[in-house]
């Protein structure tokens, strides 16, 4: 083989050996601010739980977000918060926002769950739980972390109001605006409940909040409750695209298609349903399938796992670390 072959294979075999690694991601400087956290939901009290768990306490984050569906289970609540603290320690920062599962009390309360695993971040605004927000870190934050409940019913049987001109809507626009004039560089919202998806979910989170974040330029929406995890590109409005429309693709909404991404031109939609239940079938001919980038199912690449996300002053990394037995892993990055 010819030393340019050569070289070519060497430089492939090691971004193969690289990918999802992180000895071989970007890495903060030593005298370079950084936040990490991960982030996944529909987790469970079984052996698939446990084993995402034990991917958390391996990476050290300096907080987890649970994107919601907890237990599955009626009055299990201090069974479940017991699992997290003991495979995370009895202090550490394992942040709530509410599920389906958890919001109307069919298996469980969020209000149960958010005392014996209560906010641990300071500064923390709203109501921990169902609708939040935490700039992180609490002096000079690098970035904005927002959590809201919309398309879930509640113990009323009704669900919370996020539609256009609602005051939760409004909550979280000035939730979002107020970051942007703090000169916060990079804004995370979490939900539990997807817009966009390759399975068996239409758009729960509903059409106006989805939009408001793209609309507002969130640089990264987390979401759960498909049990399978799914990655957009980056989605944008502006010309040729006033509005994102769920149900179909727009190729005029797709503003980039790389895996490195700058900041500003779109927002990235990461589900991350595979905190340890898993199961959901995707379909690669969904009317939805041209936003997405990455995607593991049950019937494609399945995994349990959790995504890592590293933000500095300069960019944002993410990577899904997948736990002990499977494979798939996905990375992205957004740059300033």
């Amino acid at each position: 083989m010819n030393t340019a072959r050569w070289r070519i294979r060497a430089a492939v075999l090691l971004a193969a050996a690289c990918l999802g690694l992180a000895s071989c991601q970007e890495q903060p400087k030593p005298d370079e601010r950084s936040v990490r956290f991960t982030a996944s939901g529909d987790l469970g009290m079984g052996s698939g739980a446990r084993s995402v768990l034990d991917v958390v306490a391996r990476l050290k984050p300096d907080f987890n977000v649970a994107l919601g569906d907890l237990s599955y289970k009626a009055g299990a609540e201090p069974e479940f918060c017991r699992m997290v603290t003991r495979k995370l320690g009895p202090d550490f920062p394992f942040q709530l926002i509410t599920g389906n599962h958890e919001s109307d009390g069919h298996d469980g309360l969020v209000d149960n769950f958010a005392r014996c695993l209560p906010n641990r971040l300071p500064g923390l605004q709203g109501t921990y739980g169902v609708q939040w927000y935490v700039d992180v870190p609490q002096e000079r934050p690098l970035a904005r972390i927002i959590l809201i409940s919309p398309g879930l019913e509640f113990q009323d049987g009704k669900e919370l109001d996020y539609s256009r001109g609602s005051d939760r809507w409004t909550w979280t626009e000035a939730a979002i605006r107020d970051a942007r004039q703090a000169k916060i560089r990079w804004i995370v919202v979490a939900m539990h409940a997807p817009c966009f998806s390759l399975g068996k979910y239409g758009c729960v989170a509903g059409e106006d909040i989805t939009n408001l974040l793209v609309s507002q330029e969130v640089d990264l929406v987390l979401t759960a409750h498909e049990h399978a995890y799914q990655r957009t590109h980056q989605l944008a409005v502006g010309v040729g695209c006033p509005r994102i429309v769920p149900g179909g693709a727009e190729d005029s909404c797709i503003a980039d298609t790389k895996g490195s991404l700058k900041q500003g031109e779109g927002t990235v939609f990461a589900g991350v349903g595979t905190g340890g239940l898993g199961g959901h079938r995707l379909q690669d001919d969904d009317p939805e399938a041209p936003y997405f980038a990455a995607w593991s199912g049950a019937n494609k690449d399945p995994a349990l796992g959790t995504l890592d996300v590293r933000i500095t002053d300069e960019r944002l990394d993410a990577r899904f670390v997948p736990a002990a037995g499977y494979s798939f892993t996905d990375q992205f990055s957004i740059l300033r």
